[in-house]
């Protein structure tokens, strides 16, 4: 069995820089002088944002900063003079929690959330609970890996946390 430190996961709380987008994300849109075009869009689960003129933009994997340069660029081609878009994420994606929790669940995902911040929000371990592992899959991953717990242990939008039955 592989234990992970979650030291790794500690980081800044602000991801928005790095973040990619998936299905569930929510994002702001707003095209300066526009109004029409500007509001707030949710990311299919195809993960394309529908938007108005330019249809659907396949934004799944990319980052902001990227998702923004391409609608400026379509946004351009034909239909507005040198547009000015700005896009912020407004809710990102849900995580989830099962397994020896009070409240298994999706749950909204918020900025700095820890492991420990994720199972209150469960509403605490049931008696049954082991607290000294959790097994966690992140977003885009297959296998769930198991992590030492920690109080830094970081979650990330799309994760899915287990908290194991404890063996005596």
């Amino acid at each position: 069995m592989l234990i992970s430190s979650g030291d790794r996961y500690v980081a800044s709380t602000d991801i928005s820089e790095t973040y990619a987008l998936g299905a569930g994300d929510k994002i702001r849109m707003t095209v300066f002088s526009e109004p029409a075009l500007s509001g707030e869009f949710s990311v299919s689960s195809d993960g394309d944002l529908s938007l108005p003129l330019i249809g659907n933009v396949p934004v799944v994997s990319k980052t902001l900063d990227q998702v923004t340069v391409q609608v400026q660029s379509l946004l351009a081609n034909g239909y507005l003079r040198d547009p000015k878009v700005n896009m912020e994420i407004v809710a990102y994606r849900p995580f989830f929690v099962l397994g020896e929790v009070k409240a298994p669940g999706q749950y909204p995902y918020a900025s700095g959330m820890t492991v420990m911040n994720a199972v209150a929000t469960a509403e605490g371990y049931t008696p049954r609970a082991t607290k000294k592992t959790i097994y966690i899959r992140r977003f885009g991953e297959k296998v769930e890996q198991v992590y030492e717990l920690t109080p830094n242990l970081r979650v990330w939008p799309g994760d899915t946390l287990r908290v194991a039955e404890r063996y005596f």
